[in-house]
């Protein structure tokens, strides 16, 4: 396990206010060929990290090499945020997280559905950003993907832990709840790692709402 970065209040949970989109600094958000703030995507509607998951990329804890390879399609959506050095990553990913959900329709939830569905992702992303920053140095950056109905998250980080829920999870222990609060919510989780390069990327999809 990775030493753990000390974090502050922010990072140990979500945010207080889950009301409604607020602003991201604008210089943690990398727009590229015209995408909207936030929004990064290459010509191809293929990224850095998408070539990467085919190129000697070792898929890990459950991912099948179809599952660890996002796949690049006409309407793709994508937004990644950088995190390294930020402080309270939590909320912050939160909050880049919720803008994503309203500018791809999910919020405002107009039922119980679509508002289910757009908790869980937040849920999601405070679990894997808490999950890197207690036991892997701190999140490098997050990425969230929208193709069809799947919505992928991808948090990267520079550690050499393997994520995992406990197994058989007990709701009285501490530790180990992130991991399976994510296997319990997703549709697919898993790890990639790539040959040569320090860290990894934990990745989870979730369906969006009928």
């Amino acid at each position: 396990m990775s030493t753990t970065r000390p974090c502050t209040p922010g990072d140990r949970g979500p945010d207080p206010g889950d009301g409604g989109a607020s602003a991201v600094s604008a210089r943690s958000v990398a727009p590229v060929d015209g995408a909207t703030p936030g929004e990064s995507v290459s010509p191809a509607g293929e990224t850095p990290a998408d070539r990467a998951s085919t190129a000697g990329a070792t898929p890990v804890g459950g991912a099948s090499p179809a599952a660890g390879a996002a796949s690049a399609s006409v309407g793709r959506q994508i937004r990644s945020l950088s995190l390294a050095g930020e402080s309270g990553v939590v909320p912050l990913a939160r909050d880049f997280a919720r803008q994503a959900l309203y500018a791809w329709g999910w919020l405002p939830a107009a039922g119980a559905d679509r508002r289910a569905a757009a908790e869980d992702v937040l849920l999601v992303v405070s679990e894997l950003v808490t999950n890197a920053c207690l036991h892997a140095e701190g999140p490098d950056g997050l990425r969230i993907s929208l193709d069809n109905k799947v919505l992928r998250i991808e948090v990267s980080d520079r550690g050499s832990g393997q994520p995992a829920p406990r197994t058989p999870h007990r709701a009285g222990r501490p530790g180990g709840h992130g991991m399976f609060i994510v296997q319990r919510l997703c549709l697919d989780w898993g790890v990639l790692r790539t040959s040569g390069v320090t860290g990894k990327t934990v990745w989870a999809e979730l369906g969006a709402p009928a």
